[in-house]
């Protein structure tokens, strides 16, 4: 059996964690930054995790390391 493709989009926005939660980054981040509050920007500094609706069709696309 060949190895599957790890798809090249997904794996750069999206991390798996190392307990197995595929995480991702904020939004907004960059787009008018100045006018948004420093607090807002250290949280989207942090990742989230993707919403469950999600988790099935990333698991195709990221088929290593989970």
């Amino acid at each position: 059996m060949p190895k599957m493709k790890t798809h090249s989009g997904a794996k750069r926005r999206f991390k798996i964690s190392a307990g197995g939660k595929i995480m991702r980054m904020h939004g907004e981040r960059s787009h008018l930054r100045r006018k948004k509050a420093k607090r807002r920007l250290r949280a989207f500094d942090k990742m989230v995790e993707v919403a469950p609706a999600s988790r099935k069709q990333l698991r195709r696309l990221l088929p290593y390391g989970s």
